[in-house]
């Protein structure tokens, strides 16, 4: 056994959390699946960072690669690796669903067993998505996501609109899907040593033999449509903010916490028509413009904090869209570090708006009003992470905002300024929210015994915050770690 996982960490990694889901679903003590969520979580957590620890970031290539014939009259393969793009991000899946599933503690009957399950499939199929070198491979696990993520919105879902949401989700994730792989096949079939799906060799080529730019043109737009729909992005976003308020917390936290629409662009989409994308860089620039602005003046209005964070999040993956639209390093390495503070931060006020929701029934701040007095632990965390996703100096936030701003603004100086006024609008929307819910008196219909929250739940909040404190200080130890994959993809873009 050890043997074979010698060379199958990352397969052992995409399949514990589907066995273990196998096994909740069919757990004969219902009130024990709980627990045994979150040890299946914790042990999907050590196995990632074994792996990580085990990766040579100095070698910039792809590491722990496992490669096995799938179909070969198509020429796609079983094929799976890692690099410093991507290896930071199986942590930070495996974390945050321990998280949610801890979080998800007193947030759900223990009777329900589906749940923890397709949480765990979700995690292994997201493990997938990080991991897979085979484009069809991608593609089939990226599919996948979309079965958990609809039963969990509509049979775990808040509201009588739980059920509207889910369809509206599927059908956005299967359009995109469909201009995702009709470009993936595009791409595979312009291969000039014959039909490949294999990414490292398709990065290689477009390093060393690059198609014309009226193929990559296509490609690149098809693949920019089936990221964006996930990213979301204007105005393929409408999706989410109708699922997050529908939807189950837990699975807010993660659509949110994990950009997975960024990550494609960032692995795919970009280095495999760099030529178009540099040519449609205005492209890139004006929807990640237009995201800023558009996502934090929605925010300004809202007065529910689901909303708000949803458009909050939209506002903020605009600017790493416009930030890789720089085509530098430091619009790359500004990129990952923002979605690492997705996954640190955007999740966790996530979680922290079920807590609310969960003891009051809602989390419009009309219904709140001096919540601070009743639930202090609870609104200084909530104070604390908002001041993170605001790039407070000395959280994880301020050096990725100046990573992203410094490349805007030596690439793109209108929309730097325009992004500028977005962070001001971002100040102004959380800021008013939290003076309005959690300052002045306190709301008559608040129990003044409303308990705050529990061990568990602080035990989540503090351990992500003292990781956001931890990069805020020390921002080296992430970008030090992906500056070799970093320049490789930065060669890719601009060295042919």
């Amino acid at each position: 056994m050890s043997s074979w996982l010698d060379g199958h960490w990352l397969t052992g990694l995409i399949a514990w959390p589907l066995v273990a889901a196998l096994l909740l679903w069919g757990w004969p003590n219902r009130h024990q699946v709980r627990p045994l969520a979150v040890v299946a979580t914790l042990l999907e957590l050590l196995g990632s960072l074994i792996v990580v620890a085990t990766v040579q970031p100095h070698q910039g290539g792809f590491q722990l690669m496992e490669r096995s014939d799938w179909i070969p009259s198509l020429n796609i393969h079983y094929h799976l690796g890692i690099d410093g793009l991507s290896a930071p991000f199986l942590p930070a899946t495996a974390l945050l669903f321990t998280a949610v599933v801890v979080g998800s503690w007193r947030l759900v009957p223990a009777s329900y067993q589906l749940y923890f399950a397709l949480l765990l499939v979700l995690e292994g199929l997201m493990i997938g998505i990080f991991t897979a070198l085979d484009t069809i491979l991608f593609f089939i696990f990226w599919e996948l996501t979309i079965i958990p993520i609809y039963f969990l919105i509509s049979l775990y879902g808040i509201g009588p609109q739980r059920r509207f949401a889910a369809i509206q989700y599927t059908l956005f994730m299967l359009a995109g899907g469909v201009a995702l792989l009709a470009g993936l096949v595009l791409l595979a079939l312009h291969h000039p040593g014959g039909v490949s799906f294999d990414l490292p060799q398709l990065l290689v080529q477009s390093l060393t033999q690059p198609h014309p730019v009226a193929i990559q043109i296509p490609i690149f737009l098809l693949l920019l449509v089936g990221f964006a729909v996930k990213v979301p992005l204007f105005p393929l976003h409408s999706w989410l903010p109708l699922v997050v308020m529908a939807g189950p917390f837990a699975l807010s936290a993660t659509l949110v916490g994990l950009k997975l629409g960024v990550y494609g662009l960032i692995r795919f989409a970009l280095p495999l028509a760099p030529q178009a994308a540099q040519q449609l860089h205005w492209l890139l620039a004006g929807l990640g413009v237009i995201g800023v602005i558009y996502g934090a003046l929605l925010a300004m209005v809202q007065s529910n904090l689901r909303q708000l964070l949803a458009f909050s999040s939209m506002s903020h993956v605009g600017l790493v869209v416009l930030s890789l639209a720089s085509f530098s390093m430091a619009g790359l390495q500004g990129a990952l570090l923002q979605l690492l503070n997705f996954t640190l931060i955007g999740s966790i006020l996530f979680l922290i708006a079920g807590f609310i929701h969960y003891r009051l029934g809602s989390t419009d701040w009309i219904h709140l009003g001096g919540l601070a007095r009743v639930m202090p632990i609870t609104s200084s965390f909530a104070l604390l992470f908002g001041m993170a996703s605001m790039a407070l100096p000395m959280t994880a936030g301020f050096p990725a905002e100046q990573l992203m701003l410094a490349a805007i603004f030596q690439s793109h100086i209108g929309p730097g300024l325009a992004a500028l006024g977005g962070q001001i609008l971002a100040a102004t929307y959380f800021i008013q929210y939290y003076r309005r819910a959690f300052l002045g008196p306190l709301n008559s219909s608040i129990a003044t015994d409303t308990p705050d929250l529990y061990r568990h739940e602080q035990l989540i909040v503090m351990l992500f915050f003292m990781l956001v404190l931890g990069i805020g200080i020390v921002p080296s130890v992430v970008v030090d770690w992906t500056r070799p994959s970093a320049q490789a993809w930065l060669l890719g873009m601009i060295g042919h």
